[in-house]
């Protein structure tokens, strides 16, 4: 069986593509990354996601992209946007896909995979530019040309299967193999216990992409603190 490593965030996308890699009938090496991001409890969804999922393994790397910071995800001085801004947000997190792309290069050329699998989506997203078909072109040929597989005769394939569905259909896909999206996190600000702030543009998307799909959410929100002036009457 041929094997392929699979970036595992712990959101609704990647246990998806987890879910489609399985169903092509690779075996799945999963690869999460702790970078510092502040909404860590994704790290605990992806181990769900690995185990319930069938990948044959599942590790975490870590590397201190919050040693730079730069993005609210990584900077605790940067808050979380609740609304839609123009132009690409400050959840940007600079050289992140590159970055995680990378350490799965260097993970597949180890255990012989012939293909790197990514959850980057550029329909219903953030407009991050490391999630552009472009960009996957571009770090494809660079794994074909920086590694000693490749240069040998093997190549290596960067697949990203959701790139061009919409929330809806990525809910829809995941659903029809199976993925149980209760086991999922992609909030930005997620408590400890992985419930969702409802508010970012993480929590927005993804709600609207179940919406859109005519299927109940399952995702775990919260509580939202009372209004100041909804005190208990004497």
């Amino acid at each position: 069986m041929a094997r392929a490593v699979v970036l595992v965030s712990g959101g609704l996308d990647s246990a998806t593509v987890l879910a489609i890699a399985r169903s092509e009938g690779w075996q799945c090496h999963a690869l999460s990354v702790d970078y510092g991001q502040r909404h860590r409890a994704e790290l605990d969804a992806a181990a769900r996601v690995a185990r319930a999922l069938g990948a044959v393994e599942h590790r975490v790397v870590s590397v201190g992209l919050s040693d730079f910071g730069g993005s609210a995800l990584t900077d605790p001085g940067i808050a979380v946007p609740t609304a839609p801004s123009a132009g690409i947000p400050v959840t940007y997190v600079p050289a992140r896909n590159t970055v995680m792309l990378a350490l799965a290069l260097a993970h597949a050329e180890v255990i012989g995979a012939d293909a790197l699998f990514t959850g980057a989506n550029a329909v219903d997203y953030s407009g991050y530019p490391d999630c552009r078909p472009e960009f996957l072109a571009a770090f494809e040929r660079l794994a074909n040309l920086a590694t000693k597989r490749a240069v040998e005769g093997s190549p290596i394939a960067v697949k990203a299967p959701l790139v061009a569905l919409s929330k809806a259909r990525i809910v829809r896909r995941g659903l029809d193999l199976g993925v149980d999206f209760s086991l999922t996190v992609s909030c930005y600000a997620a408590d400890g216990q992985g419930r969702a702030c409802g508010e970012c543009d993480a929590c927005r998307l993804r709600r609207e992409g179940f919406a859109a799909a005519g299927v109940p959410d399952p995702t775990r929100y919260a509580p939202q603190p009372a209004p100041a002036h909804m005190g208990i009457a004497p």
